[in-house]
Formats: structure tokens, C-alpha cells, sequence
């Protein structure tokens, strides 16, 4: 399984990091279209700076491959800022975004760096317990729609956690933890859906 991890700019070392104490994985900083294109069966885009990232990916056709990609059957996986550009809205923001998830999002809502905080998470799609979750400057789903399912909420409610078919997104950092289990789950979800995918075009 090929995991590629977004670079264009932002904290991406920690996701190369954490995936490659899963078996089986085999990964890479990319940073073009055609990397994307012929590489990548799934796709990490990291925490940073959404707005800076944004205007990369649309500079240089990132976000072209990447929706096509996602068309074809590539996961992706957004933390934080990809979490931003993953949802189709933004409140008060025209910034540019990949726009695949029916969730709507307000940026830094969480407040600045001194307010970032950790909290225990009950995820359910994870067995062992409880994730620690470390959130920075975090965004906020404010709106959950469409097919998005919400995957995992704060003790107040508030949705943290959103999977839309081969997209999965969340708020907070699993990369700045020792607990591999969020990249262990995107990483079987790129499995399952890259074998339909598979299945899919044999059967065609």
C-alpha cells in the first residue's frame, strides 16, 4: 500500500514518521500532480497553513490530481488544515479547497496557540480505548451533511471526526502521538477501497 503525504508545506515529517511503523506501507513526501496521478494509493494532507496551501495546490495542479485521483478510488486523509480544504465550506473564507466533503468548517475556532488542548476521544471505529487527542489552533466542524458521517465527538458534541466515502478527516493531530491507530485505520481503508476499485475495473 502507497501512501503518499502532501508537502507542499506544513508539518508532514510526523505523518512519514507514523506510517512508517505500520507494516506493510510503503511511503513518500509528494509534491506534484504527476506524483499523485502515478504513485499514490492514498493520500495524507497535513496540518499547516490553509490558505498558503490552498493557493499551491491551485498553482501547480495539485488539486486537479488529487479530485480526479479521489474520483478513481484514492483515499484522503486530512488533519487540521487538510481538514479545511477538504470541506466544501468555509465560513467567512472564498480561499480556495478541494471542496469533497459535505461538512462546513470555521478556522482557528478553538482559539490561538496558547488555547490548543488534549482530551480523551472514544472513537468507534478504533478497539483499545481512548485516543489521545491533541488539538492546535484547531478547526471546527460546524456542519455535517450529505454522506458524511461523523466519526467521533468532544464530550460538548462537537464533531471532530468525518468520514465521506474514500475521504476522512479530522481535527486534531494523531502524528504528534505514539498511538499509530488513526493511521492504522486510514491506511485499511486505503486497502478496502483501492481492492473495490480494483474489483470495479476487472468487472468492466
Amino acid at each position: 500500500m502507497r501512501i503518499g503525504v502532501l508537502g507542499l508545506q506544513g508539518d508532514y515529517q510526523k505523518h512519514l514518521e507514523m506510517l512508517q511503523m505500520i507494516d506493510g506501507v510503503e511511503t513518500k513526501i509528494v509534491r506534484t500532480a504527476q506524483e499523485i496521478t502515478n504513485w499514490c494509493d492514498g493520500l495524507i494532507i497535513p496540518g499547516g497553513e490553509s490558505t498558503t496551501v490552498g493557493k499551491l495546490m491551485d498553482r501547480y495542479g495539485v488539486d486537479k490530481a488529487i479530485r480526479q485521483r479521489v474520483a478513481d478510488g484514492m483515499t484522503v486523509f486530512g488533519t487540521c488544515t487538510g481538514m479545511i480544504l477538504l470541506s466544501k465550506d468555509i465560513e467567512g473564507s472564498e480561499q480556495h479547497r478541494l471542496g469533497l466533503m459535505d461538512t462546513s468548517v470555521r478556522r482557528n475556532a478553538y482559539g490561538r496557540q496558547l488555547d490548543s488542548f488534549e482530551t480523551d476521544l472514544n472513537i468507534k471505529c478504533l478497539d483499545g480505548g481512548a485516543v489521545r487527542a491533541i488539538f492546535i489552533r484547531a478547526p471546527q466542524i460546524t456542519k455535517v451533511s450529505g454522506d458524511a458521517q461523523v466519526m467521533a465527538c468532544l464530550e460538548s458534541g462537537e464533531a471532530v471526526m468525518v468520514r465521506q466515502d474514500n475521504c476522512l478527516a479530522i481535527s486534531f493531530h494523531p502524528e504528534l502521538t505514539a498511538d499509530t491507530r488513526v493511521h492504522e485505520y486510514f491506511v485499511e481503508m486505503t486497502r478496502v477501497v483501492s481492492a473495490a476499485a480494483t474489483s470495479m475495473q476487472i468487472t468492466q
